[in-house]
């Protein structure tokens, strides 16, 4: 049975699972209804992180149009254009033996494609959750179900991992920013 997580609650990931090194990062989420006349186009992306909280360069952000760490840790599975269907939206692969010792946390987001121009947000959007699977059994470890009203905000930093020592935990976020992709990149030190 997984372990049902709150906003900012922390929990052990590698240290109550030994040997666990490849895990299945599923995001998903439902849209409102609503009549602006555009799909929703949600996108996730996973971004490798110092101790500042920053890149050290630009491919440690892995997204639909880069879905490979070069260091084979990192992998996205793919843009779901629309978010149609029931379970995970989006998936990202790592393999925690595989990640860069100066990288200290993987922060896993998800952003609205061009939200301004189709005047979408958070608001918006209803049942979204992360959830962190056992790669090779599929069997769901960790649960956070975000619950939020986000209201004008048009990216979300959903959870990360981190190290704690030689083990990693996972830490429910559920922070909301305004300004989508362009403004989670800032913060997190990508210039584009």
């Amino acid at each position: 049975m997984p372990i049902s997580l709150q906003k900012g609650q922390k929990v052990d990931l590698t240290k109550t699972n030994p040997g666990l090194t490849k895990i299945m990062v599923g995001l998903g989420w439902d849209t409102n209804k609503y009549d602006g006349g555009s799909d929703f186009d949600l996108d996730t992306a996973a971004f490798l992180l110092d101790d500042a909280g920053k890149v050290k360069s630009d491919a440690d952000f892995v997204f639909y149009n880069n879905l490979n760490h070069a260091s084979g840790s990192v992998t996205h599975m793919g843009d779901n254009l629309t978010g149609a269907g029931d379970g995970d939206d989006e998936q990202i692969k790592v393999d925690l033996s595989k990640v860069p010792v100066e990288v200290s946390k993987i922060d896993f987001t998800v952003t609205i494609h061009d939200a301004e121009a189709r005047r979408q947000n958070f608001g918006q959007v209803s049942n979204a959750f992360i959830r962190i699977m056992a790669e090779d059994s599929g069997e769901e470890l960790i649960r956070y179900d975000l619950g939020e009203d986000f209201s004008v905000e048009t990216a979300v930093v959903v959870g990360e991992l981190y190290r704690n020592g030689a083990e990693w935990k996972f830490n429910a976020v559920g922070s909301g920013f305004q300004g989508g992709l362009a403004a989670l990149c800032k913060n997190f030190g990508i210039n584009i």
